[in-house]
């Protein structure tokens, strides 16, 4: 039986935190120890242009990036990693794909408003553009599944919509791609207690790099309450908090916290220690792995150079069948 394709990616904002690790990148893993599946993985530098960015630092920011696919187990030997802007097929084929879509279909899309909400000085044609240009990054490589978060799906709505309508009109054989999710990797919460985890809140997040003392001042800003009360709390501060607890520390963790919010009570400080001590033993081999690559920076470049041929070696021929069914060659 062949191999089914996965393709996902992680725009180059900067070094990734816990929410990416366990929102995507443990999914990414998962396919990738998976024999049914033949994985590639990206950095989508292209996609961070949608948004403002440091052009000085975005080369420093893709290899920041690498470096945690690296460290958290992405293995060259096992998926393609590459970097987006690399692979030129991705924008070539993107340009035939909006033929088929509509401005009006793009402009009604939540995520394309939640973005213009958040840089109203920044709506240009590339953020209107981008799941067109995610639709290419997937189809390029005629991946089934995409391991991302729930809040991807109108994304992924746009692609199955493209595969239908370049099938239809043009006879070719685009899978319609579907989000592969696993246990835990659905939503990680903010911890300034709403919202998810997000490089762009600052306060939000914990990165795969943090030291212990660094993980302690995150949480120590996580807000709280009184510890106690009739009904443990769905939503807020502490909800994330337990959540986090489930996460690292066990859900028999997390029932007897909340027995205790119910009883005698929580104390946060405890809480707090204990989650901190949890996330940072999960993290410490990573970032041992990490400098590993750190300091071969000739071994890094090598893989990402592999990763791109080996993609443009998919992409060429995607693109090449996707021309000539459109009657350019």
């Amino acid at each position: 039986m062949a191999q089914k394709r996965v393709l996902s990616g992680i725009r180059a904002t900067g070094r990734l935190h816990i929410g990416n690790y366990l929102g995507a990148v443990k999914g990414m893993l998962a396919l990738q120890d998976n024999p049914e599946y033949e994985t590639f993985y990206m950095v989508a530098d292209l996609h961070t242009l949608t948004t403002p960015y440091d052009a000085k630092t975005l080369k420093d920011s893709v290899r920041e990036v690498v470096l945690d696919y690296l460290a958290a187990g992405l293995d060259p030997e096992k998926s393609v990693i590459f970097v987006q802007s690399q692979v030129p097929e991705h924008v070539e084929l993107a340009y035939l794909f909006s033929t088929v879509v509509t401005i009006a279909r793009m402009q009604h899309l939540p995520t394309y408003k939640d973005k213009v909400k958040q840089y109203p000085q920044a709506n240009s044609m590339a953020l209107l553009h981008y799941p067109v240009l995610m639709a290419a990054d997937i189809l390029t490589y005629k991946a089934d599944s995409v391991p991302v978060g729930i809040d991807q799906e109108p994304h992924l709505e746009i692609a199955r919509e493209i595969a239908g309508k370049m099938n239809e009109a043009y006879g070719l054989s685009f899978p319609e791609p579907k989000r592969f999710t696993i246990k835990g990797s659905e939503y990680i919460p903010s911890l300034k207690g709403e919202g998810k985890m997000s490089k762009t809140v600052e306060g939000s997040y914990i990165n795969l790099t943090d030291d212990l003392a660094s993980i302690r001042q995150a949480l120590a800003g996580a807000p709280t309450d009184s510890g106690k009360g009739e009904k443990v709390p769905a939503e807020g501060g502490v909800a994330n908090l337990l959540k986090l607890v489930g996460l690292f520390l066990g859900e028999t963790k997390k029932k007897d916290y909340e027995e205790a919010y119910i009883g005698e009570g929580i104390k946060y400080s405890e809480l707090k220690g204990e989650l901190a001590e949890a996330i940072f033993a999960e993290l410490k081999p990573l970032q041992e792995k990490r400098k590993v690559f750190e300091n071969d920076s000739s071994l890094v470049d090598r893989i990402l150079k592999e990763g791109a041929v080996k993609a443009g070696k998919v992409a060429k021929e995607t693109l090449a069948e996707t021309k000539k069914a459109m009657g350019l060659i």
